[in-house]
């Protein structure tokens, strides 16, 4: 492919993010496309035997097989890149083949783990019962305390894990100062900054050294494909995570690598957006109901520092009804126009009940002590009129006595 002008840091390292969104990484071919091109094939030829033992010797450059390299999913990972203010991007399958590839890279037995306690069920599956399995040690701490991670530290702890916000309690971490205890300490920090993305928070920008995705969220934006990202220093990105992701094989199609790609495109003005449609809807809801977890709102215990953290609060938050899950569904049941779905960061607006979906494989114990009740709902707000959101709220509130 020709090298152009989406490739040269030259050029690339003056754009402003809304540029880097919509050109960066691009590369066209000799037919001058516009729009990325999609490289739909699984292996490369070489022109001799000789190119073919260079490009796996590492001395010549060109590609070798998808599960490596694709040009499609290249331009894809430099593009995360740029946004992200990273030296390098690796993309994977989904969100989850990035959080456990990003993890058990660079743990071994009788390393340690100290995680955020609130997380995605998945997410704690992997702290809870992956990890053991391979003698890894996990803390797991209230992540909203910074105090709490130097506290657990130990002298085998090689990386601090936690999301923020946290899905679904909306708990903020202070990313300047538990990475900061990270950096002092030599342990790796990885944020999970799937809520945010890169258009709301930079986690970088704050002194995390990893930065992992769910880039079927926002990414995508629109509900249609599954993918992944970690970003970190080329280093980090060469040497350590890529030789687990090339021979474990969690790697992202180049047609979804397309698609992610596309959806870059539009992300800030999506999130702008919805950011703005969550806020109008939780102002709605605060009052209305019970408890709001959002932390747009002045009522938030950590809405001060989320505004610090964050360009918006994002599009994602969750209410607490005092009618347990009989009361849950049957709003859920009333809805007429968000759907009741487990997804999030859909254009669409979305309402769930993680005890009995995304964190239903947990224990109720374990859900309790992430303050994940019965009565729990998390709301993704997207981009319809968000009076009629309202209107559908309070349709469905009014239909179970609220």
């Amino acid at each position: 492919m020709k090298r152009k002008a989406g490739q040269d840091p030259s050029i690339t390292a003056h754009w402003r993010p809304a540029t880097q969104a919509i050109r960066g990484g691009s590369a066209r071919t000799e037919y001058g496309e516009t729009s990325e091109a999609l490289f739909l094939t699984s292996g490369y030829s070489y022109d001799c035997a000789g190119d073919a033992a260079a490009r796996f010797a590492g001395e010549q450059q060109g590609m070798t097989y998808s599960r490596l390299q694709n040009p499609t999913v290249e331009m894809l990972e430099k593009r995360i890149a740029m946004l992200e203010g990273a030296e390098a991007c690796r993309t994977m399958a989904s969100g989850m083949a990035a959080m456990t590839a990003v993890l058990l890279c660079q743990l071994q037995a009788g390393d340690h783990v100290v995680a955020g306690r609130a997380a995605f069920g998945s997410c704690r599956w992997l702290t809870d019962t992956l990890l053991p399995k391979f003698g890894i040690a996990t803390s797991l701490v209230d992540a909203r305390d910074p105090q709490a991670f130097q506290d657990a530290v130990r002298p085998e702890t090689k990386v601090f894990f936690f999301e923020t916000p946290a899905n679904p309690t909306m708990d903020v971490v202070d990313l300047a100062a538990v990475c900061g205890i990270a950096r002092e300490r030599g342990i790796t920090s990885v944020v999970d900054n799937a809520f945010a993305t890169p258009a709301l928070q930079r986690p970088m920008d704050f002194g995390a050294d990893v930065t992992a995705y769910s880039a079927t969220k926002m990414m995508d934006g629109q509900g249609r494909v599954l993918a992944g990202a970690v970003c970190g220093t080329e280093d980090f990105i060469t040497n350590t995570l890529l030789p687990f992701t090339r021979n474990t094989g969690p790697t992202l199609s180049a047609f979804n690598a397309w698609v992610v790609l596309k959806g870059l495109e539009t992300l800030d003005l999506r999130i702008t957006r919805q950011s703005e449609n969550a806020l109008k809807v939780g102002q709605f809801l605060e009052g209305r109901v019970p408890t709001i977890l959002h932390p747009g709102l002045a009522s938030h215990p950590q809405h001060e520092l989320a505004m610090r953290q964050m360009k918006a609060a994002g599009t994602i938050f969750a209410i607490i009804l005092d009618g347990g899950r009989e009361q849950a569904h049957g709003l859920l049941d009333a809805l007429q126009l968000v759907d009741i779905s487990n997804n999030i960061g859909d254009s669409r607006s979305l309402m769930t009940h993680p005890a009995s979906t995304t964190h239903a494989g947990m224990a109720e114990d374990k859900r309790l002590e992430m303050g994940i009740t019965e009565g729990m709902l998390r709301l993704n707000v997207g981009l319809e009129d968000p009076q009629d959101v309202i209107d559908d709220l309070d349709r469905a509130l009014r239909a179970v006595g609220l």
